[in-house]
């Protein structure tokens, strides 16, 4: 599986739609599967109505406004508002695990990157293990997912979560604990080594002392001047008796070109190619940090130029990702139109585990590395297992989606070869390669039917071996190279 091409070298410029390059449902596709999790047909017909200008700015617009995910009951319990705590923090966990499993599969671009953000401000749950501050963290991540970035940095430091996970519940005048600090710089908002010393985390930490209080067990964690080191902090050269807000003010006045940066190449590396050119950086990534500057870290603007822009629609952008295994899951439901529900959803976040991708459980502190990273001989083979057992599952339950599906995507034809190449220029990343991979795939497809059947029309999607021709030809597709890239 080949996940790297020859270097994009379309511009920043806004994509306009041409004869010789137009605005089809391949083009859609890659903006559905890139920025939500694909898109059924309605959908993809409903954005082929618009430009591609207006399409990105619908997609954008609904995560701007999009409310975030109402709060539970337990939302911001305490110890002492619990029952059984034991048996009633798991059952919040499990419950939150599907509540986040279904916005992500349903609310596009908000919960996409509501989701990448919660693998760039990784905490991992088993850390603190607390179903309000699990609540509180991901609410956070949506409140703030398309807003502005400086924001975000300041409150996802003071949440429940993240203070327990990079220690600074620990970090007092008497005890000072780097960890937060350190962080803060080299995966949150600088880069590795990118212009901040070892002074600088020093002073930093001690400016991020006194919170360390709350006023039950479980509840918000409050400032308290009690244990806050009121020294004098030198933090990129400015000297002052700093606190947790001074820290982001100083972080983003004094270094705005390297977080511009920093964010830019991750939303790049996620969103466009893992594979970051020369290019790239030049052309694509300093005019996006650019914008991101003069937008004051509002990161819409940011998001609208990069999808809006001819790199991003270039042909070597698409389908060179690999797919996560939430991808390689909800994608294919999603453009499968199967049937989901909660039972069906919990199933696929468990196997998304399996295969390497445990929802609130990240690797470590710097998130999973995505790419070729999620591609291995066993997780490969695990896909095609996985996938086996959905489409029996959804052949026993719901045969009636998969007959469809097909129905649905070849206008009804009852030619097992059309009906087999649609269906794969649906569902690949990319299209075959050859001939012959059509050929293969049509020879699944057809399955046991007599030939004769084929070729004197007596065979139709009404017959009762349809929905297990279809099941059959997933499966089969689903091992390709080509279905595990985006």
């Amino acid at each position: 599986m080949e996940a790297t091409t020859l270097c994009n070298t379309s511009p920043i410029t806004p994509f306009a739609a041409t004869a010789e390059n137009p605005w089809d449902l391949n083009k859609a596709m890659h903006v559905t599967r890139r920025l939500a999790f694909g898109a059924n047909q309605l959908e993809l017909d409903n954005a082929l109505t618009l430009t591609p200008e207006a399409f990105i700015d619908q997609l954008v617009d609904q995560a701007v406004t999009m409310e975030p995910t109402a709060t539970p009951p337990w939302g911001y319990w305490n110890l002492t508002n619990f029952t059984d705590y034991d048996t009633e923090n798991n059952e919040y966990i499990e419950a939150w695990r599907t509540q986040t499993a279904s916005d992500l599969i349903q609310n596009k671009l908000r919960d996409r990157l509501t989701f990448f953000w919660m693998n760039h401000f990784v905490t991992e749950l088993e850390t603190y293990f607390y179903s309000p501050y699990m609540f509180q963290y991901y609410n956070i991540n949506q409140t703030h997912a398309i807003g502005n970035f400086r924001d975000f940095v300041s409150d996802i430091g003071k949440s429940g979560a993240m203070l327990f996970y990079l220690n600074g519940f620990q970090n007092t005048r008497f005890e000072p604990n780097e960890n937060y600090a350190r962080e803060l710089f080299e995966l949150f908002t600088l880069g590795l080594d990118n212009n901040y010393t070892e002074t600088d985390i020093q002073f930093t930490s001690k400016a991020l002392t006194g919170w360390n209080h709350w006023a039950e067990v479980g509840d918000a964690i409050y400032f308290d001047e009690s244990t806050w080191d009121p020294s004098v902090k030198n933090i990129f050269g400015q000297a002052g008796i700093w606190k947790y807000d001074d820290v982001i003010t100083i972080l983003f006045e004094q270094r705005p070109t390297e977080i511009a940066t920093f964010i830019c190449t991750k939303l790049y590396k996620f969103f466009v190619s893992h594979e970051v050119s020369e290019f790239a950086l030049t052309d694509i990534i300093a005019p996006l940090a650019d914008t991101f500057i003069a937008s004051d870290f509002e990161l819409a603007p940011v998001l609208r130029q990069l999808f809006k822009s001819e790199h991003f629609f270039d042909e070597l952008a698409q389908g060179v990702v690999v797919k996560s295994p939430f991808d390689f899951l909800f994608n294919f439901t999603t453009e499968a139109e199967l049937t989901y529900d909660e039972a069906i959803l919990n199933g696929l976040t468990y196997y998304a585990a399996v295969l390497g991708q445990e929802m609130y459980e990240p690797v470590d502190v710097a998130g999973w590395q995505r790419d070729h990273d999620w591609i291995s001989s066993s997780t490969l083979t695990g896909r095609w297992q996985v996938i086996e057992l959905y489409m029996f599952y959804i052949l026993s339950n719901y045969p009636e989606d998969l007959r469809n599906l097909a129905i649905s995507l070849s206008g009804d034809s009852n030619d097992p070869e059309f009906i087999t190449t649609v269906i794969a220029d649906r569902l690949l990343g990319k299209p075959f390669h050859t001939i012959s991979d059509y050929e293969v795939a049509i020879d699944i497809f057809k399955g046991d039917i007599p030939q004769g059947y084929y070729d004197d029309g007596t065979w139709n999607l009404y017959w009762d071996t349809a929905p297990g021709q279809v099941a059959g030809l997933l499966i089969h597709l689903a091992k390709a190279p080509e279905f595990q890239l985006k």
